[in-house]
């Protein structure tokens, strides 16, 4: 499963367990080196790593420089897919939504490893799919958000029915357009909840970023 710890990628990982036909071994991660975090969502390791202990899967990380350009990311993201491809992995599942350059790309990409791109959350409504993640108990805190978007006070806020009722008109409720970003802490196919508490919040190279912490007293 891509993985990019937020809300999106969980509900499709949840799907694709629920399929008879898949078993997901694992969550290929793109982290940026020197500040150890998800590469965008700016999520430290450690609760990448509390994630896929919750879930029960191995991390594939792809480690990428600060600033990296899309060529060095295409050739470490290369590196990653012969690693998988070695374990016997045959597809990778994707939880976009509707950006068709975005599909049109990772196809493009996968198309000469013979590895299959999966897209169990492709086309569904947004609106309906976010009442229904928070429905179904998908816990998620916002960790980045784009200012051009949303005020800077929505980083650091739990993903939940009242901050649905408050994004503003034209924001996508599950952030598809870049508006934000999420960090999953508990869903139903979670073995634990990992308990969070948000740190300090920042701006950073025109975004603003809510540092989560693993609470005190865990690891």
């Amino acid at each position: 499963m891509a993985w990019s710890s937020g809300k999106d990628s969980a509900v499709a990982l949840w799907r694709l367990q629920q399929d008879a036909h898949f078993e997901v071994v694992g969550l290929l991660t793109t982290l940026t080196s020197g500040y150890e975090r998800i590469s965008m969502h700016g999520v430290r390791q450690a609760l990448l790593e509390a994630q896929a202990e919750a879930l029960g899967l191995k991390v594939y990380p792809v480690w990428i420089p600060p600033n990296s350009s899309n060529q060095v990311y295409e050739a470490e993201m290369s590196r990653a897919v012969e690693t998988l491809q070695r374990d016997g992995v045959k597809a990778v599942g994707f939880g976009d939504l509707f950006l068709e350059d975005v599909r049109a790309y990772r196809e493009k990409m996968l198309a000469p490893t013979g590895m299959k791109p999966l897209f169990p959350v492709w086309g569904e409504d947004t609106r309906n799919l976010s009442r229904w993640l928070v429905a179904n108990g998908f816990k998620a805190t916002l960790t980045c958000i784009d200012p051009r978007a949303l005020a800077p006070e929505f980083v650091g806020r739990a993903y939940d029915e009242t901050l649905l009722a408050e994004l503003p008109p034209g924001v996508d409720p599950c952030g598809e357009n870049g508006e934000f970003h999420t960090f999953v802490h508990d869903a139903p196919n979670f073995r634990q909840a990992i308990p969070v508490v948000v740190g300090e919040r920042v701006e950073r190279e025109g975004f603003f970023f809510a540092d989560l912490l693993l609470a005190v007293g865990t690891r």
